[in-house]
């Protein structure tokens, strides 16, 4: 090798010197390398060497420090806390200790994952089962998963404690299990209402603040007393010889007034508490076919497709005329902050007017049958619910605030009414062709919590008590029915089905 221009061919085994001479005469070299000036040289073995060599040899030992993986990633779950799970034996640490604390947790914990009486085998995911020295590894399959589905496990999906077992943890306080709210199949009471019109425009019933319930009957309006069940006759249009005939009524938000509106387009204002006609205003040609109240403003709409704002403080018979409906306007409600106003037609659209609008500010267009169903959210600010007739059968939602339609809900049957629970998120709808049910909905979700039937004509008219637990429903079938569908606002869930039985029947007249 101390000739610079002979080669040298390094190698990493360890044959000895004396065996070089023969491996030269097995080299084939150029003519122009002297094989007397070829030699080999041998290195000392070094740590690189050696892996080289274990790699080819398949005789090596496994370094039983290190574990070698394969080109597959397989996790390994060596460092894994299995103890956690009571998969290896464990020391009971005995009262006192420090080692207490930290075993009660994981009891616990595995408790509350696995059950009370849930023996759990990890996985085992073996290095390689098969040696690179050709033995066979000796691996202990898995007899369960960690994380596996048991339908042994007895957890309530209503209960928050992610301890819901029947079986009492020590010290732990389970929560009780909320079951879902009762509804009554039944109506409470049943009110006769001869003479109660079979109209889908018309709105003959409401409830006051005081507990009074008002119903137009023909050329009539009697008032109910809920807590005493007094019935007194309001007033009879058809006494001083005219034909004409009540089409809506709407109590003030507070006080003892009440609008009615007619078929001769006029409105009358009345104190109920002195059964004395106060007013009677005009400004409509046709009927009067539903009312709204705002404070001392008062809504009208009507057949001639017009809305009017009247203050009933200023002299003049309305102060403003809202003009865009191409048909009747036969749906109208003021949201709970007195800002916007809501207007169904039977042009199938839905209109949003604010407080000094003459023209529409909103316009929704995706009903496809007359709009009589309007409800205001009382816990969400801009939210309204409308509700389309016969060929639409559809509840929609709409955000006011971001001009946005929210959902929409097929009920299968006309909305003829819609309101909302002041107690809690629910909605309760009436309905007409073809099943004439009340439905009471969870929102937003809009599952259904109950349905009731007991009407055979469509449900046209609904009214909410003022303590907002019970409603009123009114159909052609000349009856009034009373349901209580929505819990109070301390409600405390029990196994009660309050109005379950009829407690009698009696005529409103």
């Amino acid at each position: 090798m101390n000739n610079p221009a002979s080669p040298s061919i390094d190698t990493h085994s360890t044959t000895p010197a004396s065996s070089s001479a023969s491996t030269t005469q097995l080299l084939n070299l150029p003519p122009t390398i002297s094989r007397s000036n070829l030699t080999f040289q041998t290195q000392t073995p070094t740590r690189h060497s050696n892996h080289i060599d274990r790699i080819i040899n398949s005789n090596y030992s496994r370094s039983p420090s290190r574990t070698i993986y394969s080109d597959r990633f397989i996790p390994s779950r060596s460092a894994s806390n299995f103890a956690l799970f009571d998969i290896s034996p464990t020391k009971k640490p005995s009262p006192g200790t420090d080692d207490a604390a930290p075993n009660m947790y994981a009891t616990l914990l595995k408790t509350a994952l696995f059950g009370p009486d849930s023996p759990v085998v990890p996985p085992v995911t073996p290095d390689k089962h098969v040696g690179l020295d050709g033995k066979r590894l000796s691996v202990t399959p898995p007899t369960r998963n960690i994380f596996r589905y048991k339908s042994e496990t007895k957890q309530s999906m209503h209960s928050l404690s992610p301890f819901g077992f029947d079986d009492a943890l020590p010290g732990i306080v389970q929560s009780p299990v909320k079951t879902p709210r009762k509804v009554a199949k039944s109506p409470y009471k049943v009110l006769d209402a001869p003479a109660l019109q079979d109209d889908f425009y018309l709105n003959l019933v409401d409830w006051s603040s005081l507990n009074v319930l008002a119903v137009g009957l023909g050329n009539c309006v009697y008032l109910w007393n809920a807590s005493s069940s007094k019935v007194t006759k309001l007033c009879d249009l058809g006494s001083e010889g005219s034909d004409d005939s009540v089409c809506s009524v709407s109590w003030a938000q507070r006080g003892t007034h009440l609008a009615v509106g007619t078929s001769n387009g006029k409105l009358q204002l009345w104190d109920a508490s002195r059964c004395k006609r106060v007013r009677t205003m005009e400004g409509h040609r046709l009927r009067v076919g539903a009312l709204a109240w705002s404070s001392t403003l008062l809504s009208t709409c009507s057949r001639d497709k017009t809305i009017l704002h009247r203050d009933i403080r200023a002299q003049e018979d309305f102060v403003s005329k809202l003009t865009g409906h191409k048909s009747e306007v036969c749906g109208l409600k003021w949201s709970y902050d007195n800002r916007e106003l809501a207007s169904g037609g039977n042009d199938n659209k839905l209109f949003v007017w604010n407080q000094h609008s003459t023209h529409p500010v909103l316009k929704y267009t995706e009903h496809t049958a007359a709009v009589k169903a309007i409800s205001w959210s009382p816990h969400v600010h801009g939210l309204v619910a409308s509700g389309g007739g016969t060929a639409d059968r559809c509840i929609r939602f709409w955000n006011t605030t971001t001009n946005a339609h929210l959902s929409c809900v097929d009920t299968g049957s006309q909305v003829c009414n819609l309101a909302w629970s002041k107690n809690v998120n629910e909605i309760v709808s009436t309905h007409g062709y073809s099943q004439n049910q009340i439905i009471v909905w969870r929102y937003p979700t809009m599952s259904k919590l109950a349905t009731l039937t007991g009407h055979s004509f469509r449900v046209l008219y609904l009214a909410v008590s003022p303590d907002g637990q019970t409603i009123v429903t009114g159909a052609g079938d000349e009856t009034l029915r009373f349901w209580n569908v929505f819990p109070s606002l301390k409600y405390q869930n029990t196994d009660s089905e309050l109005g379950a039985t009829s407690r009698g029947r009696t005529v409103i007249r």
